[in-house]
């Protein structure tokens, strides 16, 4: 790589196909790294809210979800074939009018979470739970997606 820089060996002659497009990428970096720098703009990462974990054991599928600071009253819980929505509000006091942020990460406002569930549910025995910012449903599931044992004659 060296030598082909310096010194135009081995590749005498031979021009890259891709330098245009090299120098395209180098100059967009730049650019953009100005702009970041000039305007002070952050791109903040994508967020999923709330974190969801779902387990199952042999009768039932476990959704938990981490939504602190939210009451009960603020979130509803549907479910429809296989998919399961959560939908609520995340309610935050607002500062006065004469405040000045230093950083913002809270944010307020309506959400929404749709989770296909891994197998057929039983949509009539469906509970749901809240404990310490923790919502937690329990889903039973339908008889045909119950494991069975089989004996072996």
């Amino acid at each position: 790589m060296i030598t082909r820089r310096f010194f135009n060996f081995p590749t005498a002659g031979w021009h890259n196909p891709f330098a245009e497009l090299e120098r395209m990428s180098r100059q967009m970096d730049q650019l953009s790294s100005t702009l970041i720098r000039r305007t002070g703009l952050r791109f903040a990462p994508a967020r999923v809210f709330p974190s969801v974990n779902i387990t199952e054991d042999k009768h039932n599928y476990y959704l938990r979800a981490e939504l602190p600071s939210i009451n009960a009253d603020d979130i509803n819980v549907e479910v429809n074939g296989r998919s399961l929505s959560i939908f609520g509000e995340r309610k935050i006091k607002t500062e006065s009018g004469d405040v000045r942020y230093h950083r913002r990460e809270r944010e307020a406002g309506k959400f929404s979470r749709v989770i296909e569930l891994p197998g057929d549910i039983d949509p009539d025995d469906v509970q749901a739970k809240m404990i310490d910012g923790i919502l937690t449903v329990t889903i039973s599931k339908s008889e045909s997606a119950k494991l069975r044992q089989i004996t072996v004659n």
